[in-house]
């Protein structure tokens, strides 16, 4: 970790609040007494921010850069479960239910977070109801991620969540290519599968002039084409 400050410091942490969906409908009073008791942590990339089954780290909200969220067998092999960036929330889990970490949380580039303790968001829970409602909806959110999830690990071929992962970060930033955040073995990690398996996928979704491979970029060359191998 670099650095963290408080929240007075930060006068744009109501508006960053306010601009997650589940908590947009909430009062002035509400948004203000959450971003009170924030304090602002600043990550390098590859830095650990929370280990899975460590007491629970708290509520946290990305100001800038992404964060892998991922778990770890035994012989250690690591599985991504989520790429979290500007915006997005997470470890609503271990903040609600007292319990350890449920994840590995790991800076994936320089990231900037917000962090409310489980403490101080109980007692704002308490005071405010409407806050309990908002963290239900994101729970709801995140189990129809992790449903999904299931769907593609059962149901789709690694072409097709390969393909399905490319539409979901260009859609995340808003573009018609994909930034090489990931390499073929983080790819592999978040798809289930091993490298040579993403390497040989890619290199089809290429030949068919669906993508085209660049240094620093993946370019979708037709999307409609990569929507149809994400439904395989």
């Amino acid at each position: 970790m670099l650095q963290n400050s408080p929240a007075r410091l930060h006068h744009s942490l109501p508006n960053l609040l306010r601009s997650i969906p589940y908590l947009r409908n909430l009062s002035p009073e509400i948004i203000d007494s959450l971003a009170a008791a924030a304090s602002r942590h600043t990550y390098s990339t590859g830095a650990t921010i929370f280990c899975e089954d460590d007491p629970v780290y708290g509520l946290c909200v990305i100001e800038s850069g992404r964060v892998k969220v991922c778990r770890f067998t035994k012989e250690g092999r690591e599985h991504i479960l989520r790429l979290f960036g500007p915006g997005d929330t997470f470890n609503d889990v271990g903040v609600l239910d007292g319990g350890p970490n449920p994840a590995t949380a790991i800076a994936f580039t320089d990231v900037t977070i917000w962090r409310i303790a489980r403490p101080a968001m109980q007692q704002i829970v308490n005071r405010y109801p409407a806050l309990a409602w908002a963290f239900i909806e994101s729970l709801a959110g995140h189990t129809r991620y992790l449903v999904g999830l299931v769907e593609d690990l059962a149901m789709r071929s690694v072409k097709g969540r390969l393909a399905h992962l490319l539409l979901e970060q260009a859609q995340a930033n808003d573009a018609s290519s994909v930034p090489r955040y990931m390499t073929h073995e983080e790819m592999a990690s978040h798809l289930g599968t091993v490298r040579e398996m993403v390497g040989r996928a890619l290199n089809s979704l290429a030949a068919a002039d669906i993508i085209e491979i660049e240094r620093h970029r993946i370019v979708i060359v037709d999307a409609q084409r990569l929507a149809e191998e994400a439904a395989v």
